[in-house]
């Protein structure tokens, strides 16, 4: 008779076990529930408040910098005109938009063309992005500021050979600064290394036009290589 009882007694049990858990536990729960509302909330109110406005305005100021530099204005490009506003300015003033990224990208390119290479580097180098055929073109212009300064000869080729394997569907880019890196590193007496950067250029771009030069090169490296190897 009273075995039928004991499921109505464990089910009291287990409800006076879960009101006393949460009557001990209902203020830091709630709190932690109150947190996670807030900050789902204040994360989704940040993008659509502060981010957003923020990417807006800083579109808006990267325009007429773009035209400047589509025109080769390139000291308008970096500093405006007065009126508008450039790179530099949106570097500055919209830190972390997609904007100000690509700012740094136009600012190193125009610094590269205006002989500047030290701020050339410096804005190519903080520059990035998931477009591998912009990144491409990033490393090969920091590769070219890098060559320009005498005590880089080795970031200069590192860059190259970035530029290289970033977009190598882009077979005449991608070729160029693999040439770039292999006669930069023969210039500074690398022989070994620029060697094999041109055979990796026959053997990966035998179509283009640098891989159509790079035999006449492998064939002098091997037969000074092996005129040295005699002395």
């Amino acid at each position: 008779m009273s075995d039928k009882h004991v499921p109505q007694v464990e089910s009291s049990d287990a409800l006076l076990r879960t009101q006393a858990f949460w009557t001990r536990y209902q203020k830091p729960i709630t709190g932690v529930l109150v947190a996670a509302v807030v900050v789902v909330g204040g994360y989704f109110g940040y993008k659509q408040f502060v981010v957003k406005p923020k990417e807006e305005k800083a579109n808006e100021a990267i325009y007429h910098a773009q035209e400047f530099f589509a025109t080769d204005s390139l000291r308008k490009a970096l500093d405006g005109d007065g009126s508008s506003k450039g790179f530099l300015y949106v570097i500055k003033n919209y830190g972390g938009t997609k904007a100000a990224n690509l700012a740094k990208y136009y600012a190193g390119v125009s610094y590269l063309r205006l002989a500047d290479f030290n701020n050339a580097v410096k804005y190519l180098k903080d520059f990035s992005t998931d477009a591998p055929q912009i990144q491409m073109m990033a490393y090969g212009c920091l590769g070219d500021a890098y060559s320009e300064l005498k005590d880089k000869q080795s970031d200069a080729i590192s860059a190259y050979k970035k530029a290289a394997g970033t977009f190598e569907d882009d077979e005449a880019n991608a070729s160029e600064y693999l040439f770039r890196a292999a006669l930069l590193s023969e210039v500074n007496g690398k022989t070994s290394e620029a060697l094999e950067l041109y055979k990796q250029l026959k053997e990966k771009y035998p179509r283009t036009d640098k891989g159509f030069q790079a035999d006449k090169y492998i064939y002098r490296l091997s037969i000074e290589k092996n005129d040295f190897s005699v002395k």
